[in-house]
């Protein structure tokens, strides 16, 4: 699976890889809700993390951009990664290792 990059990022960017291994095999507990600066996910770039959403959803979730406004990478699917993105204003909130 090859990395499109994201709106804005010049033609030619550097592709990125899926994660080569699957997440860790846990559901980690939810931390407290997140609040504050959105892009505080960066520290989690190219790590595993693990994903709530406001409208309840949660995953694995392997970030390789940030915008600033949305977040890329691969979402674990029980199976294997698929592309993904979204508006970084839906985490409810995240943890990653």
């Amino acid at each position: 699976m090859s990395f499109m990059p994201p709106p804005g990022q010049p033609p030619g960017a550097q592709q990125v890889p899926e994660p080569l291994t699957p997440p860790p095999a846990f559901i980690p507990p939810q931390p407290a809700p997140f609040r504050g600066d959105p892009r505080a996910i960066e520290r989690c770039l190219f790590r595993f993390t693990y994903v709530w959403l406001v409208n309840g959803e949660q995953f694995w979730f392997f970030p390789v951009f940030i915008g600033t406004r949305s977040v890329a990478g691969f979402r674990w699917t029980g199976r294997s990664w698929r592309q993904t993105g979204f508006d970084l204003r839906l985490i409810f909130a995240f943890t990653c290792f």
